[in-house]
């Protein structure tokens, strides 16, 4: 079987418009979710109004992607996979393509490049490096801390993203946008914030902090398609269905969605022109609705699912159990904890919503949504927990999430969550197991938790939802997942 590249792809199937030569785009991140997004939305604006919008891609460390990709002449393809049935779509955008551990001053260099009008990051919430207690970057991190004493030293995309500002601001003094495209509440102000905290910490003088104030916008944007991780048989399947082989497909929903704010210094593609984006004043409301409604489900979902041996999100949401406590979580806390953008159809979205959750066809993996809960619960759990306790009310869904998480990836001793908690990427694993070393019962277990830097001071000075989370855990531990989630229902 031929692999794909330029001289045999099938043109009828390509996304849009093919990017020209020239690049205005730099990546920070390439992975599955940028490549099901803002490329293909970018394909599709070009499409649309043309510009010279080629985008460079940059990894971090591993070249899984980028290998693939040049050996296909940037050409990969989506796998779009829904109940109503399977396509292959072709993309074309990507011009160039860098190892940021290998080739760091060509990623600075692209960053102050002036003909990059646009920055965009795909970075994951972990990459920010923002201490969710605080909400200040953490200068100490082994990621952050080597970046500080100069560009030589930039390994995380965080530094690499403010040092070629700096670069930026020596040389061409261009204007540029830099537009987060992870889920994060405020993801423009969050990367706004980190990077000058960064400049900062790392002694960068007045004049360029003045210059990048002035001169480097960060919009808010919310991002939305489900993306789950490329297996063998993404491969198959788009082999079979395209005749070629492609090492470097993207499984993805059918369902894409991006709100963001018209704020760039330097130009845009016609973004637009693309199905389901829409620029709006009101992006913190559509970045609640998806962080909370979505999102927050989502975790849900996936730590029930990996206690109750669900090994993709569908399986789970099939559970009877799964369906009704997230149903309670989204009318009874999450929503009410939201202020909705103005004409938003609250029941016709949650309606959407089961409906993607049900797709068995995309089978996004359970293991993959529970991933780096310490990170994503932060922007989740604490808002209408004590929205609700302070009100006097017991939030018993974001009790159990707390709980879920707990027994997945810091487990009380004695207790196995088993091999779906097991894959669960956890970035805190290891401190969790430090703080609770010792603990003489699963009450002390979960207070060293809530009051330990893993969640914000507030919501562990409430004991009262400790106590919640700790009875729960017990629950799970002794009659099992489903019966916790039956009592966190009252049933």
């Amino acid at each position: 079987m031929a692999n794909l590249n330029r001289s045999n792809f099938p043109v009828e199937r390509r996304i849009g418009a093919s990017a020209p030569d020239a690049t205005g785009i730099v990546h920070l991140g390439i992975g599955q979710f940028h490549r099901a997004h803002a490329a293909v939305n970018t394909a599709l604006a070009m499409a649309e109004a043309g510009g010279d919008w080629g985008i460079v891609g940059v990894a971090n460390r591993s070249r899984r992607i980028i290998d693939p990709m040049l050996n296909q002449d940037f050409i990969y393809s989506i796998l779009q996979l829904s109940p109503e049935g399977t396509d292959v779509q072709l993309v074309d955008v990507h011009r160039r393509l860098f190892v940021a551990a290998e080739q760091p001053a060509e990623v600075l260099a692209a960053i102050a490049d002036p003909n990059h009008k646009i920055v965009t990051l795909t970075i994951t919430e972990k990459g920010y490096n923002k201490d969710g207690v605080t909400g200040h970057l953490m200068t100490d991190s082994a990621e952050i801390a080597p970046g500080l004493a100069g560009p030589d030293g930039a390994k995380a995309p965080l530094a690499q993203l403010a040092w070629g500002l700096v670069k930026r601001s020596q040389e061409s003094k261009a204007p540029v946008t830099v537009l987060s495209c992870d889920n994060m509440q405020s993801a423009g102000n969050t990367t706004k914030a980190m990077v000058t905290e960064f400049l900062q910490a790392a002694g960068v003088d007045d004049n360029t902090m003045s210059w990048i104030a002035e001169n480097v916008s960060f919009p808010n944007a919310m991002v939305d398609r489900i993306v789950p991780g490329t297996t063998e048989q993404t491969k198959a399947q788009v082999e079979q269905i395209l005749g070629l082989r492609d090492e470097a497909p993207v499984p993805a929903e059918a369902f894409t969605m991006w709100v963001l704010e018209d704020h760039f210094k330097a130009g845009r593609p016609a973004w637009q022109a693309a199905p389901g984006v829409t620029f709006s004043d009101e992006v913190e409301q559509y970045e609640l609705v998806k962080l909370r409604l979505l999102n927050g489900s989502h975790s849900l979902i996936s730590y029930l699912g990996g206690l109750s041996n669900s090994p993709t999100i569908p399986s789970a949401r099939d559970k009877e159990f799964v369906a009704k406590s997230v149903h309670a979580a989204i009318y009874n806390e999450f929503l009410p904890s939201i202020e909705l953008p103005h004409g938003f159809d609250a029941d016709a979205y949650v309606a959407q919503l089961f409906h993607r959750w049900q797709n068995h066809a995309l089978g996004d993996k359970t293991a993959r949504v529970g991933s780096d809960g310490s990170a994503k619960l932060l922007q989740r759990i604490p808002e209408p927990a004590l929205r609700l306790l302070n009100m006097g009310q017991m939030p018993n869904e974001m009790a159990l999430t707390a709980a879920s998480w707990i027994a997945c990836v810091a487990p009380p001793a004695g207790f196995d969550p088993g091999e779906i908690a097991a894959e669960m990427e956890e970035p805190q694993r290891e401190n969790l197991a430090k703080a609770t070393a010792g603990a003489k019962n699963t009450h002390e277990h979960v207070e060293k938790i809530m009051t330990g830097g893993f969640f914000p001071t507030e919501l562990g000075e409430h004991a009262e939802f400790t106590d919640r989370v700790a009875e729960l855990l017990d629950i799970i531990v002794t009659d099992g997942v489903e019966a916790a989630a039956n009592n966190a229902l009252g049933e």
